[in-house]
């Protein structure tokens, strides 16, 4: 399944892509896709509809029908640093002997086509195309061989930065991350059954129309299962988290002299399987 989160910001209702690549409202069924109603008991239920009884929702998505964050109420934000070694590479930092941890703010998550600004005083805002895990089930000491147990689905997320703020002065990786409109989530929240193999998906990023990040989820150092596993010793994950996995090589900062967001590109990327985004850059 491929289930969305549709309409203005702020009064966004549960939605189910249908083969036609319209969407059906799920708000009679599940009032949000948030908490309980990510576990693996709604999904079976939801898999379980006929799609074509339940009401048409006017408009194209991602053309007249905004859609927003594929998933509500997140709790964490979980984001996995230098994943990609080739990205280590480009960032002159070695690959990391374990998992590299950072936060984003929930309060950086906007739609798949929502404006990401450029915040004040920043001159070094970057992109970072990633995979982003949705968590179902939640649990702690979760072991890697029942990861995917904990799965509600996956999506694409732009993992937006601010170089200097996250690599330069003092303080963690976090204030350069976690500014607002810095976590476009969606299109989609695609269920494990649809995307089949999630370590062998093409993975890309366009800025004005030239690609700069091309890469494929089959060269994370840390693999899915290993993410979810390693994360929650250090955190009981509930449903509702999100875990953006890394982005391969091709950000702004690996590029000599390094090219920076100003205001006014567009940014269009996604995952296979799991859809596109596009974002106009604007100064906040």
């Amino acid at each position: 399944m491929k289930l969305v989160r549709f309409g203005p910001l702020g009064k966004e209702k549960p939605g189910l892509l249908d083969d036609s690549g319209r969407v059906r409202d799920l708000s009679s069924i599940i009032p949000d896709l948030s908490d309980e109603h990510l576990s693996l008991a709604t999904m079976a239920k939801l898999n379980e509809l006929d799609m074509n009884s339940l009401p048409l929702v006017d408009g194209v998505p991602q053309e007249d029908l905004r859609l927003g964050a594929c998933v509500a109420n997140v709790g964490k934000f979980v984001c996995i640093g230098l994943n990609y070694a080739d990205h280590a590479a480009e960032s002159g930092m070695p690959v990391p002997a374990e998992p590299v941890i950072f936060n984003k703010w929930t309060s950086a998550i906007v739609g798949p086509n929502d404006d990401v600004k450029i915040p004040k005083g920043s001159e070094k805002t970057d992109w970072e195309v990633e995979l982003g895990i949705v968590i179902g089930e939640g649990g702690s000491d979760i072991s890697e061989a029942d990861a995917m147990q904990h799965v509600a689905g996956f999506c694409v997320i732009n993992d937006v930065s601010e170089r200097a703020f996250q690599l330069e002065g003092t303080g963690t990786w976090d204030k350069g991350k976690g500014c607002d409109t810095f976590g476009p989530t969606g299109p989609w929240l695609v269920t494990p059954d649809e995307v089949g193999d999630f370590n062998d998906l093409g993975i890309w990023l366009e800025v004005d129309g030239k690609r700069y990040q091309n890469g494929s989820t089959s060269t994370m150092v840390f693999k899915v299962p290993h993410l979810i596993a390693y994360c929650s010793r250090y955190m009981s994950l509930q449903p509702g988290d999100i875990i953006s996995t890394g982005t391969p090589p091709g950000v702004g900062l690996g590029f000599n002299p390094p090219i920076y967001l100003k205001g006014g590109e567009e940014m269009k990327l996604g995952i296979d399987k799991l859809g596109v985004q596009c974002q106009k850059v604007v100064k906040a």
